[in-house]
C-alpha cells in the first residue's frame, strides 16, 4: 500500500495559491486513477484506490499546512503503513517554477507542513517531490506563498503538476529512482 500526499490549505481562499501545488498535483492523480478524494477523515479528504495491483491512498491534509503531519499520521497508524509507504508533494522556494525536485530524505528547509510531518513521523527519512515555485525576495514569504498563481506562469505551473503526478505513479510502481533519474 502507497500513501500520496499532497500539502496544500483547504477552502477557496487558499484554493489557487502557491502554497497549494501538492493539492493540484493530487488532482491529477485522481484524474489519472480515476478516483477522487470525497472521503472524510483522518482530518483529510482522501480516496483509496488501485494502481496495477498496489493499493493507493491519495491524501489532502484538511489541517492547514503547519498540522499536516497529524492527518498523515492517522492514515499511517488506520492502515498501519510503514514511512517508507509514503510520498509527499508540496510547494519549494527554492526552485524554479516549472521544476520538480525529487528526494528520499531531507530537512524541512524552513517548510512548515514538512516540520509538522517530520515531528509526527520522528524521521526525515520520507519521499518527497518538491514543486517549484520559486522566490521572490521584494515579496514577504507568507504573502509569496499565499499569493495566487500569476497567469502568464500556469503553462509552467502545468508541466510541474503533470511532471510531479508522473513521478508518483513511478512510485506507486516502486520506480522512485527512475523517476529521480528523469525528473531531477
Amino acid at each position: 500500500m502507497k500513501l500520496i500526499v499532497g500539502l496544500g490549505n483547504p477552502g477557496r481562499e487558499y484554493e489557487n495559491t502557491r502554497h497549494n501545488c501538492g493539492f493540484k498535483v493530487i488532482k491529477k492523480l485522481e484524474n489519472e486513477l480515476n478516483s477522487v478524494c470525497n472521503q472524510v477523515k483522518f482530518k483529510g479528504l482522501y480516496t483509496k484506490c488501485r494502481y496495477k495491483g498496489e493499493d493507493v491512498i491519495l491524501l489532502k491534509p484538511q489541517t492547514f499546512m503547519n498540522l499536516s503531519g497529524e492527518s498523515i499520521i492517522q492514515v499511517m497508524n488506520f492502515f498501519k503503513m510503514n514511512v517508507s509507504d509514503v510520498l509527499v508533494i508540496y510547494d519549494d522556494l527554492d526552485t524554479k517554477v516549472g521544476n520538480i525536485r525529487l528526494r528520499k530524505n531531507g530537512s524541512a528547509g524552513g517548510h512548515n507542513g514538512i516540520k509538522s510531518i517530520i515531528s509526527h513521523l520522528h524521521t526525515q527519512e520520507f519521499y518527497r517531490i518538491r514543486v517549484g515555485i520559486d522566490r521572490v525576495k521584494e515579496i514577504p514569504i507568507v504573502d509569496y506563498v499565499l499569493g495566487k498563481f500569476p497567469k502568464a506562469q500556469e503553462k509552467e505551473f502545468d508541466v510541474a503538476f503533470t511532471n510531479a503526478a508522473k513521478a508518483a505513479m513511478l512510485f506507486i510502481e516502486g520506480k522512485f529512482e527512475q523517476a529521480m533519474n528523469e525528473y531531477n
